[in-house]
């Protein structure tokens, strides 16, 4: 995702143009204190400073740490922007170019080192164009003060280079009325009034250049005491005497021949890409590397706009490149005509240049050769659309940095990168809001307006895929009296999406783009295409690709590489592919039997999640499970963290694999994410892969399954507060689990009762359940069990006032689970204990059995219990008179809850709000 900072104004923030929320002024003046230092730590002490100025208030360092978390949730999923927290401070780890104060100091400190005026020209213009009028917007604190102060004088140096820059190339004359405003604005900078001087002068107007000099002079002696400075009093002396240094210079002769101007046509209707085209505007921007030619390669699918970007860019800035503009169509990828050979462009080229037939050599190393001679050291734009590869381009590059490339290709021509230095550019579908102001740009804004539920369906059907929206919208333009809503209707009752995107020409069909993409593909890339369709999810990582495929991953990887570079797949994180949704169903079409595929898909994915789940709770007893079919290769996970890791990675596609699972893999791979989605929050998604495994396993007849299906179902309803769902639930599993003599089963089910009626807020009617449970685990030798099961007992004491008997209890379980190496256990037990000790005002002892039980759950991963005990600790440090440490701990709780989602926030809000302990029952997770 490409992420661009802008506080050169009002501040903004946007993700691939999308505009996102950065909250009020000091939520936002923190983020412009760590902008402003990107990639270095800024101490707490100093943005507390920035944001409230000497005066800090009390409770302003828990207040920062909300405002950096609520800031992290902002900017998660850029991959681009991260807030990291070092010893040292708060750290923004961005690329400085992604925000626009480090594009202007770049741009002003390339224009200052070159020596050639129209590049420093160039640059300035650029640097100047990111300014959006005062710094920071309308944001005001002593420090933001300060700062925009020195990035105005920043600003006014870079105009006063740019004024001196066009005096040099005699263009006194536009600017010198400009220079007087200025002048007047600024009545104190001497630089400034001998730049407007010098414009009058050039311009005829020698009596007022020295008016000019006569009112500085006399404004400074007035009002400072001085004189002019040296240079502007020998200026003043020039122009008095009419020193013929002052002439202005002759403008540059241009190079011999025609003036190329080769584009077509600019996009009749554009919108959006802004990101994009300043994506391009970084790249090409002179002196941006140390390539010989400045290039920018546009990669992506086919139907995405590649060439629309390129000529918009190229025609909005072909002012930059006065000797001329080339383009060439290679058609790389034309279902209508072969690829044109790089001698067939470089004969063009010179044509456009003016070489007659006669003076062109016959070899074509020659006319390459003659090619870069006539362009060396000219300021030309080169546009080489849809290119078939690199060793095509290659010979077309100019030999001088003056010039600038423009490549598209659905390739992505690594060897321009490598050995050219050229700058990449993925082209990625258009964000939501600017398909929709295409859309509305193409058949009117009223009519759009006037239907938006249909522009919403057309634009969910067409992703965001310029090349659809298109030929969408054209079909609409040419049927102005037929509704929105009928275009969609008929888009939605298409055989297949592809059957509607079909237009009247080849160039318009997007599965006749697609297909001259495939084409090109080697049999093995081709094979694996196809496969990759049926892939559930929206992306598939490297090795759940190799099981889909039969192959190892060293024998797929190469292929994906291929794919990848086709721009047929995006492989958007390491390791991690997606495809566009109408690219995935072009590649579902070319499936014969997608069946074996994905059974082999699915069994990699329950293969690999039982031995993961395990590792998130070692004391569940384990399913077993039938082999998995040949190719199938599960990722080895070694640890806790390893596994956490890779539910979180795969936490979508696991959704959609069960959505597309038969019966017999739904109920295994609901059991293997119960604790992932328990621990992490995820209880709406607990719940409806729950319901589907009650309804799987009842179609099998398969009762274990069935009752422990309404066991895992009952707790995410009792997670989400559905109490009555979960009772249901629980006794449907308690009758299957009486039938089977399942004592275990029945011992889990009671356990599950008692925590529910805790939830509910009725300890006395938990108690019974929770000894039953003691019983039945102590009949089957359960030793972590009987840990859990006494735990609970000692906790639903206290709940009842019985606060020494919960520490006898709760010490016995602590003991067994130590005894069983349960971290989970263990830090569960510790938060009830805790919460005894808090109760008997022994709160020394509360915060450290409570620090203990945080350290513990911080390991394993569980947010919503980590977020419990914070909570249970700000109680503890407000009974203690320690309201800075509550309110410390309470906000560390409310941070985790809103994460979460969960409803357990509003009570820690009221706390944060009065500042005291509410009189609310707690509720705590305990585990099976």
């Amino acid at each position: 995702m490409a992420v661009n900072f802008r506080i050169l104004g009002d501040v903004d923030v946007q993700i691939d143009g999308r505009p996102i929320d950065t909250g009020h002024a000091r939520q936002q003046t923190v983020l412009i204190a760590l902008l402003v230092e990107p990639n270095r730590p800024v101490p707490a002490e100093h943005l507390l400073r920035r944001v409230w100025g000497d005066e800090v208030p009390d409770g302003a360092s828990a207040t920062l740490r909300s405002y950096l978390s609520r800031l992290r949730q902002a900017l998660a999923g850029t991959g681009e922007a991260e807030i990291v927290r070092r010893p040292a401070g708060y750290l923004l780890a961005v690329d400085p170019r992604c925000v626009d104060l480090h594009r202007f100091r770049d741009l002003v400190e390339r224009a200052r080192r070159s020596d050639d005026d129209p590049t420093a020209n160039t640059c300035l213009e650029r640097a100047l164009e990111l300014w959006r009028g005062e710094a920071f917007g309308g944001l005001h604190t002593p420090w933001l003060a300060a700062y925009r102060e020195t990035l105005d004088r920043e600003r006014i140096a870079a105009t006063l280079d740019l004024n001196d820059s066009a005096l040099r190339a005699g263009q006194h004359a536009r600017l010198v009325t400009e220079l007087l405003e200025a002048s007047g604005q600024h009545p104190w900078d001497e630089r400034l009034a001998g730049q407007a001087m010098l414009a009058l002068y050039r311009c005829g107007r020698q009596a007022e250049a020295l008016d000019h000099f006569h009112e500085m002079r006399r404004r400074l002696a007035d009002e400072v005491g001085t004189d002019p400075s040296a240079p502007l009093a020998r200026l003043y002396q020039s122009i008095l005497t009419g020193d013929p240094e002052l002439t202005a210079p002759a403008s540059p002769s241009r190079a011999g021949g025609p003036t190329p101007r080769q584009l077509p046509a600019s996009p009749a209707v554009f919108a959006g890409r802004t990101a994009e085209l300043a994506r391009i505007d970084d790249a090409v921007r002179p002196g941006s590397g140390a390539s010989p030619v400045v290039i920018s390669s546009i990669g992506g699918t086919g139907g995405v706009g590649k060439t629309w970007l390129a000529l918009r860019w190229a025609h909005t800035n072909a002012a930059h490149y006065p000797d001329g503009q080339l383009y060439a169509n290679l058609r790389g990828f034309d279902p209508t005509a072969t690829p044109v050979p790089w001698p067939v462009a470089v004969r063009g080229f010179l044509e456009a240049l003016g070489v007659e037939p006669a003076g062109i050599p016959a070899d074509p190393e020659a006319q390459a050769a003659l090619y870069r001679t006539l362009i060396a050291d000219r300021r030309m734009l080169v546009v080489l659309d849809d290119a078939p590869d690199a060793a095509t381009v290659t010979p077309l590059l100019p030999g001088t940095p003056t010039s600038t490339v423009l490549v598209t290709s659905r390739r992505q021509l690594a060897t321009l990168v490598t050995a050219h230095g050229a700058r990449p550019l993925r082209l990625d579908i258009l964000p939501e809001h600017e398909a929709h102001e295409l859309v509305a740009r193409q058949l009117g804004h009223q009519r759009v307006a006037r239907e938006p539920a249909a522009v919403a369906d057309i634009l969910r059907f067409c992703g965001g895929l310029p090349l659809a929206l298109g030929i969408v919208a054209a079909r609409a333009a040419l049927h102005p009296d037929l509704d929105l809503s009928s275009i969609a209707a008929e888009l939605a009752g298409a055989a297949s999406p592809l059957d509607a995107l079909d237009g009247d020409e080849a160039s318009t069909s997007l599965r006749v783009v697609l297909a001259t993409s495939v084409a090109s593909l080697s049999p093995g890339a081709a094979s694996v295409f196809t496969l990759l369709g049926v892939s559930p999810g929206p992306d598939i990582g490297l090795a759940a690709a190799a099981s889909l495929t039969a192959l190892t991953c060293d024998e797929v990887r190469p292929l994906l590489r291929e794919l990848v570079d086709a721009h047929l797949v995006h492989q958007h994180r390491v390791g991690r592919y997606r495809m566009h949704d109408l690219v995935r169903l072009f590649a579902v079409e070319r499936a014969a039997d997608a069946g074996p595929a994905l059974r082999r898909l699915l069994d990699h994915y329950l293969h690999t999640a039982h031995p993961a789940a395990l590792l998130l709770s070692p004391q569940r007893d384990p399913l077993t499970l039938a082999a998995a079919s040949p190719g199938v290769l599960p990722e080895p996970l070694d640890d806790l963290a390893a596994a956490l890791a890779w539910f979180s990675r795969e936490h979508q596609v696991l959704l959609a694999a069960i959505e597309h699972a038969g019966d017999a893999h739904v109920g295994p791979l609901s059991w293997t994410l119960a604790t992932y989605f328990d621990r992490q929050g995820h209880w709406h998604d607990w719940a409806a892969v729950a319901r589907k495994a009650v309804e799987s396993t009842r179609r099998l007849g398969d009762r274990p399954a069935l009752a422990q299906a309404h066991r895992l179902l009952a707790g995410a309803c009792s997670n989400l507060g559905w109490h009555e769902e979960a009772h249901t639930n629980l006794l449907a599993a308690l009758d299957l689990f009486t039938a089977l003599a399942d004592d275990e089963g029945r011992a889990h089910t009671h356990f599950d009762i008692s925590m529910l009626f805790d939830r509910r807020h009725r300890p006395r009617e938990a108690l019974p359940h929770a000894r039953q449970s003691l019983a039945l685990y102590e009949r089957v030798g359960s030793t972590l069990k009987q840990a859990v099961a006494l735990n609970a007992i000692g906790w639903y004491h206290s709940q009842v006032g019985e606060h020494q008997e919960a520490i006898a209890f709760c010490r016995r379980a602590l003991a067994l689970s130590a005894q069983a190496g349960s971290a989970y256990g263990q830090a569960n037990t510790l938060d009830s204990i805790g919460f005894a000790h808090h109760h008997l005002g022994e709160h020394e002892a509360a915060v450290d059995c409570y620090e203990q039980a945080l350290a513990l759950f911080d390991e394993i991963g569980d947010r919503h219990a980590a977020g419990i005990v914070l909570d249970h600790l700000g109680d503890t440090w407000a009974a203690a008179d320690r309201p800075a440490d509550a309110r410390d701990a309470w906000v560390r709780a409310l941070a985790l809850f809103e994460e979460l989602g969960h409803s357990d926030a509003d009570a820690v809000r009221q706390k944060l709000a009065t500042g005291r302990e509410q009189a609310l029952p707690g509720v705590q997770v305990k585990a099976t």
